[in-house]
């Protein structure tokens, strides 16, 4: 008991992931491997073929400017996978957050148990595209140690909010809905393939607000420079209040759901 309270939470996923987590760690250095080879070498040969692509992407070869985002779209895959159907369990099918909230524990305790599980879960997906990374000369920078830090950051601010609409859901049936029409669509146009001002106006302001392009241009400045200090605190700044909203909606959506 005398265990903080969302370290208790959090232990019960990490009883659970021990199961999996050989194959877990192994997919997050294959997976960012593979879509470095096939993406970030093979279509950037084509692009940086192109006479125009040097002063389009400031200078940096394609292969860098694809790797780098990278540290931020594994981690909001995996988190907002995570915080779907893994935390429906919890309060459906096997009912674990059920059994807790009938303990001294609260809905807090369980929402700040979140932080600690999607902030393991977004360090192991990060850590592992950074290692990786780390074997390329286009890559290798001491800015992959803060890089991981966004990734986490990019993590938790995906997983809370989505946590927090599981949290009030009764079935799972809204759940491909949220990865088809929201994570593609913000993995492909929220400045991982491209630079969003390629992206027509409207859109480029929708990228702005989304936590992918902060943390993209968090972690392909902290890699491979040149992002100013002004604009770092902004993006910090972004991911953070995404977190913070996701934290206090989890609170309520979960005291609404386990405390009727």
């Amino acid at each position: 008991m005398s265990t903080p309270a969302a370290v208790r939470v959090a232990y019960r996923d990490w009883l659970l992931y021990r199961q999996v987590w050989r194959s877990n760690a192994v997919g997050a250095f294959v997976q960012p491997l593979l879509y470095l080879l096939g993406v970030g070498l093979g279509i950037g040969t084509l692009v940086d073929d192109n006479a125009g692509s040097t002063v389009i992407l400031e200078g940096t070869s394609y292969f860098a400017f694809y790797a780098t985002a990278l540290i931020a779209t594994t981690p909001m895959f995996n988190t907002s996978g995570e915080a779907l159907w893994s935390t429906m369990d919890g309060f459906t099918w096997g009912n674990a957050y059920r059994a807790m909230v009938a303990t001294p524990l609260d809905p807090r305790d369980v929402a700040a148990g979140f932080v600690i599980r999607f902030g393991a879960r977004a360090a192991i997906a990060s850590t592992g595209v950074a290692v990786v990374l780390a074997l390329f000369d286009d890559t290798r920078s001491l800015g992959l140690i803060p890089a991981v830090f966004v990734g986490v950051l990019c993590g938790l601010a995906f997983a809370m909010p989505i946590a927090a609409w599981t949290s009030s859901r009764a079935q799972a049936d809204s759940f491909p809905a949220i990865l088809r029409f929201g994570i593609i669509p913000m993995f492909l146009f929220g400045g991982a393939f491209y630079p969003i001002t390629q992206l027509p106006d409207a859109l480029e302001v929708v990228a702005w607000a989304t936590p992918l392009f902060h943390a993209i241009e968090l972690t392909r400045g902290a890699v491979l420079g040149g992002l100013s200090t002004d604009l770092a605190v902004v993006h910090l700044a972004v991911l953070t209040a995404y977190i913070a909203v996701g934290w206090i909606a989890c609170v309520r959506t979960i005291r609404r759901r386990l405390w009727p």
